[in-house]
């Protein structure tokens, strides 16, 4: 059985890997998903590793009831078990790409997402206790760091450009 991704389709340099049935928070897995979605690949893991210390918090923004705040960021927590399982899978992804032949320092996450998975019953005394349970995906893809020169003139080419403009009002509008 092969397993489905929720990416419909990949690009042309990419690696992935996944973490099945991980014992950690689908709340907490969802917002670090969200936080880390988009970072380079190295970044991501330089700021889960501060989340694990407590040095860095991560801001929540769907699961907020009752959260406190923190400084700069607004409601946010220090996701610690949630966020040691998911960079071992950004580690697992990384080693996947240098497999691949991939750069490891152009790596960018293009997919990341956290699914709830099947909750089985605890064992022992206590009655009608399930187990949490999380399913973890992650896509990478590896994309070349542009210099500054290049980005400012990619950006005063699309200065020029009037697509998005609405037209003035008078009688040029009119005709």
């Amino acid at each position: 059985m092969s397993i489905k991704y929720g990416m419909a389709k990949f690009p042309e340099n990419y690696a992935k890997a996944m973490g099945r049935d991980l014992p950690i928070s689908t709340k907490q897995s969802i917002e670090i998903c969200k936080y880390v979605q988009g970072m380079r690949l190295s970044r991501a893991k330089s700021i889960l590793q501060d989340v694990i210390l407590g040095k860095k918090a991560v801001p929540f923004t769907r699961h907020t009831f009752d959260l406190g705040h923190k400084k700069g960021i607004g409601p946010g927590r220090y996701p610690m078990k949630a966020s040691e399982s998911i960079l071992r899978i950004l580690n697992s992804v990384e080693a996947n790409a240098q497999t691949k032949g991939l750069s490891a320092n152009d790596l960018v996450i293009l997919h990341i997402a956290a699914n709830k998975a099947a909750r089985p019953w605890r064992y022992g005394r206590q009655t009608r206790r399930k187990a949490r349970r999380t399913h973890i995906e992650v896509v990478v893809s590896e994309k070349k760091a542009e210099s500054k020169a290049e980005a400012r003139g990619h950006a005063r080419k699309g200065q020029g450009s009037t697509a998005g403009a609405k037209p003035a009002a008078g009688k040029e509008a009119k005709q």
